[in-house]
């Protein structure tokens, strides 16, 4: 098998396809502010009783806000919101219609679009969030990690912490006949290629899949396993695992329960990465179009509520109640309101976290697709070279902005956004 790290002709036309798609490096601010309270025209609703997903994370926060603001019924919706159990479950019931839609992610509707995992036509018209990940490891691998971290002139960690500090750690696992264990929370997920990326920037194999290994640990130096991201504390407290990457609330409920240590954050991995999405199948979408809109509509009014300044307190009272994510209110909001705990008691400034609105973060990105696609072909997940049309032509089927483009004119329109939040690209 090839090596790794080794650079590999097809990334240079998936790199131009990249650029031409429109990448967030030239992303500019959106403003967070209402323009104005004007009365909100309704769309001639399709099918007004829904029925949605949600994996108890605060990246779901989108739907519990337009649920909880009244965002929904503004547009003629009467929406029930149910969290599932696992991804897996997620994308069976949407694929199945017992859900007309979820928060999922990403990677999901893009891998059953693409060849890997169960196959089906879906799209999704809205990006819930930016960022919101990190990777904790247990109190046992800290202990041994941080000799390894570089510290400031007051013996602080410097961040963003690099694997580097790992690897002799992962080492010491080895000559002591441990497997080390690390987990994520699906195989298409963002936390799984992210911390591919992390562990292999410092030379750490993490494994390939291939057809016959779909555990994606062949040659692998850490042994990556699917967790549900409301069991990996316990996962993590049990043994069963050493280290995570996981969404928030997850990493800092490891903290408040003293059996974990986050170490870096996808912030750090990739500033303004994309996480999660809003999906319905194709199905759902041809038959209910102006359905479609209206929930377009309602979730962008959340994203911009939430990121509205003096508005993440009230929002994590929200996501604090039961049928929500159900955290507690200090550890939900202390990554949900500009901060971000490492060590405990070293809480640190990271205000961009969370991202629901700015930097154009609801709009579904071709480019966003495409590097979902890329990393699928990296690890073997696609396991045969494709032309760059093809990453162009899948990322078309599966996102699409078309439908968002309506929603954000309509709020234009009703002056709930201003023109300047639309995308020109």
């Amino acid at each position: 098998m090839k090596s790794l790290f080794k650079k590999t002709i097809y990334l240079l036309p998936v790199a131009m396809l990249l650029f031409a798609c429109g990448g967030k490096g030239t992303k500019k601010e959106t403003t967070t502010e209402v323009v104005n309270t004007s009365k909100t025209k309704q769309l001639d609703i399709e099918k007004p009783q829904l029925t949605f997903g949600f994996i108890k994370l605060t990246d779901m926060a989108p739907l519990a806000i337009a649920k909880e603001k009244g965002f929904f019924e503004d547009e003629g919706l009467f929406v029930s919101v149910e969290a599932q159990s696992n991804w897996k479950n997620v994308l069976d019931r949407v694929i199945d219609g017992q859900l007309d839609g979820s928060h999922m992610l990403a990677g999901q509707p893009i891998a059953a679009g693409a060849g890997f995992g169960r196959q089906a036509k879906l799209v999704t018209p809205f990006s819930m969030d930016l960022n919101g990940n990190g990777i904790t490891v247990s109190n046992d691998v800290w202990s041994k990690m941080k000799p390894n971290v570089p510290a400031d002139s007051d013996g602080k960690p410097i961040h963003p912490i690099k694997a580097d500090a790992l690897k002799p750690v992962i080492t010491e696992y080895k000559n002591s006949g441990k497997a080390f264990k690390m987990g994520m929370v699906f195989p298409v997920s963002t936390h799984n290629y992210e911390i591919r990326y992390w562990l292999a920037a410092a030379g750490i194999n993490p494994g390939m899949y291939s057809a016959d290994n779909i555990q994606g640990q062949i040659d692998a130096e850490v042994l990556l396993s699917v967790t549900p991201p409301p069991q990996m504390p316990a996962t993590l407290e049990a043994g069963t695992i050493y280290g995570y990457c996981v969404g928030e609330p997850w990493n800092q409920q490891a903290v408040a329960k003293g059996i974990g240590v986050p170490v870096v954050t996808n912030y750090d991995i990739w500033k303004n990465n994309p996480e999660k999405v809003f999906v319905m199948t194709k199905k759902f979408v041809e038959e209910n179009p102006n359905t479609a809109i209206a929930v377009t509509k309602a979730l962008i009014r959340a994203g911009q509520w939430l990121d509205t300044p003096g508005n993440r307190a009230e929002a994590v009272k929200i996501l604090s109640m039961p049928q929500y994510v159900g955290a507690d209110e200090a550890v939900l909001a202390n990554s949900m309101t500009g901060t971000f705990e490492f060590e405990k008691g070293d809480k640190r400034a990271m205000p961009d976290f969370n991202v629901f609105y700015r930097y154009n973060a609801t709009y579904p990105f071709y480019s966003d697709a495409v590097w979902f696609l890329t990393q699928m072909r990296r690890w073997g997940q696609i396991p045969e070279t494709k032309p760059a049309a093809w990453y162009a032509e899948k990322a078309k089927d599966i996102y699409r902005p078309d439908i968002w483009k309506k929603a954000a004119k309509l709020l234009v329109a009703e002056g709930k956004i201003p023109a300047t939040d639309i995308p020109t690209t």
